[in-house]
This record gives structure tokens, C-alpha cells and sequence, in this order.
């Protein structure tokens, strides 16, 4: 069932040439049943697009593929849509246009498969993943057994959910449900990059389909195509800092751009900051900086997982310096 020493180079946004030991591919959850029963200490991949490999993997990989999607409840304006782990996030967003269901179209264009979706709550342009989540299964690789996650269970934060602390490595995610609308469906074009996009596009009244051609537009116009350069998307998470931390750093940053969150705090874009440290752009062999937008990191060809995080602590450090505010990397390093 296993194959032995296997590249993960092409299971990996990044490209990075890792090897695995052992690696197996199930496409359905009775197969994953019995990998589990044999194996516990396991390494779990999915799309590959939220992790860094700074090493090759002793233990069994397991490659999450599978597939489906079904209708468990259709009422009204409101459908459960239930979409197993290994479906391709984006491609599963256009079938949703495609179907005229509503709610994800400001997602669309991110990397990944729908089972890490939740893991760290994805989003984009005012919108998350815990929007439209309605539950969860995922197996319980103590017990073999599956069990179910509704929202509060996840404890979805900014970037975060139990998967990716209390809960980390004990469960697999093999499916996600979703709740989207039919008709009547709300339009988030809260972000200004958006109503930018539509007006240029002389759209006065979008629908879903036009948010996500916005998006997909704007995303393409300033991140890289991990197809084309190795990359995970944002590798920093937006820091959130105190009021007074922000009213304390405007005194020397007068432009520095924001969003307040509530009453105490402000979020401040991570690619800003590092821009400003001088990142944009740089490149130290083949790991690098992408040149249109600073919050992603970049392997040009042969760069190793290391090599890209020695860069990330390098930014981390001058933001520190530079800021005293101190950057959290939204990628998982392995």
C-alpha cells in the first residue's frame, strides 16, 4: 500500500524537494480507516499549500484525496452542502458560481483543498471560512472513529482554530459542510480593492460571480502563481496591536495603514511592514520576497525549506526592530 521514498515536491505549494519515507494516497475514508489502525504516528498532507518541509518525513505521510460533494438538506434560500477533504478549494468555489450558490465567492483563487480550509479558518476580503461553516467530520486517529465539529466546537479565531492548537495532530478532516444561499444572496464588497475592481469594470450591481472575477483579478494581479513560483500565499498573519501601540507608532509612521477590529484594537497589514523594513522584492538565492506583494515569500527554483525560513526570521526580526511589533507566521513549518 505504501510507496517508499516518494518527492513531495509536487505536494507542496512551495516546491520544496522533501522526501518521504513512506507515503500513501486514500480516496476514501475506509482506507484511511485501515492506514490508521496500523499507524498512528503519521504525517497528515492535504493540498500542501499552508506548510513549509525544512526536512525530509521518517514517519508515514498520508495524502488526504478525497472526493465528492453532495446536498444533505436543500430549503428555502439555504443549502447544506457537505464536500469531502481532498476537493480543490478554488474549484470547488467555481462549481458553487457555477451552481448559483452563494457565500464563498470572496475566497475564491486561495490555495488548498476544502480539508485544511477550516484548519486555520481561511479568508480573504472581509469574508472567512466560519461565514458559511455549518459543521465538520474528522477522524479521531486515537479511536479510528469519526466525529463531528460544529462552529463554537472549532473555536475559529483570526487565522486559528482547535485543530491548529488544543486538537493539533489528533484528528484528520474528512469532510466539511458548508451553508450557502440560493437566491438573495449577500454581497460583501466591503474591501476597497473590490468596489475598485467592479467600477473599473463598470459593474453597479454584482453578483456573486462578479465578486469573484473581482477578486480572482486582483489576487492574480499581485500574487504569484504557486504553479509558476513556489509559494504559500500570505506566510504572516496581519498583527493585531493594542490602540496605544498604534497611536505610540503614527507618531513616527503618520501613514501607516489600518484596520480598527473593535474599541482596543487595530489590525495592521503584515506586507506593509515589511515593505517598509526593505523586503520587497529581495531575494537571497532562490528564496525570496515576491515583488508585488511583500506577506509572500518565494522559492524561485531550487531554494530549501530553510533557506526560506532563515529569510522569515531574518523579516521577523527587522519588524521587531523597526516596529516593535512582532510578526507570526501564518505557514506551518515542518
Amino acid at each position: 500500500m505504501f510507496q517508499k521514498n516518494i518527492s513531495l515536491k509536487l505536494y507542496n505549494t512551495f516546491g520544496i524537494s522533501a522526501y518521504a519515507e513512506y507515503f500513501v494516497s486514500v480516496s476514501d475514508i475506509s482506507q484511511l480507516k485501515k492506514v490508521i489502525a496500523k499507524h498512528k504516528d503519521i504525517f497528515i498532507l492535504s493540498g500542501g499549500s499552508n506548510i513549509l518541509l525544512t526536512q525530509n518525513i521518517d514517519k508515514p505521510v498520508i495524502h488526504i484525496n478525497l472526493k465528492g460533494k453532495e446536498v444533505i438538506k436543500d430549503v428555502d434560500n439555504k443549502v447544506l452542502l457537505k464536500v469531502n477533504a481532498g476537493e480543490n478549494w478554488h474549484e470547488f468555489v467555481l462549481w458553487c458560481l457555477d451552481n448559483d450558490l452563494g457565500g464563498l465567492e470572496n475566497l475564491s483563487l486561495i490555495p488548498g483543498n476544502v480539508g485544511t480550509s477550516p484548519m486555520q479558518n481561511i479568508g480573504a476580503y472581509g469574508v472567512e471560512v466560519k461565514d458559511t461553516f455549518h459543521e465538520l467530520e474528522a477522524l479521531d486517529i486515537a479511536t479510528g472513529k469519526i466525529k463531528s465539529f460544529d462552529r463554537e466546537a472549532c473555536n475559529f479565531g483570526y487565522r486559528e482554530s482547535v485543530f491548529k492548537n488544543i486538537e493539533k495532530g489528533k484528528y484528520i478532516i474528512v469532510n466539511v459542510t458548508f451553508l450557502l444561499t440560493k437566491k438573495e444572496h449577500k454581497i460583501n464588497i466591503s474591501y476597497g480593492a473590490i468596489q475598485k475592481e467592479l467600477e473599473k469594470n463598470s459593474i453597479n450591481n454584482p453578483g456573486i460571480k462578479d465578486i469573484s472575477n473581482a477578486v480572482i483579478s486582483i489576487r492574480q494581479s499581485k500574487l504569484p502563481d504557486p504553479n509558476i513560483i513556489g509559494n504559500s500565499g500570505s506566510f504572516f498573519k496581519n498583527p493585531v496591536i493594542s490602540i496605544e501601540q498604534f497611536e505610540y507608532l503614527q507618531n513616527d509612521f503618520s501613514e501607516i495603514p489600518h484596520f480598527r477590529i473593535s474599541e482596543l484594537f487595530i489590525k495592521v497589514p503584515a506586507g506593509w511592514l515589511i515593505e517598509q523594513c526593505g523586503f520587497k522584492g529581495k531575494r537571497l538565492g532562490d528564496a525570496g520576497v515576491h515583488n508585488k506583494q511583500a506577506l509572500v515569500l518565494v522559492n524561485y527554483g531550487q531554494a530549501t525549506g530553510n533557506e526560506i525560513l532563515s529569510l522569515a526570521h531574518k523579516i521577523i526580526q527587522s519588524v521587531k526592530e523597526k516596529f516593535n511589533i512582532d510578526l507570526e507566521m501564518e505557514v506551518n513549518v515542518i
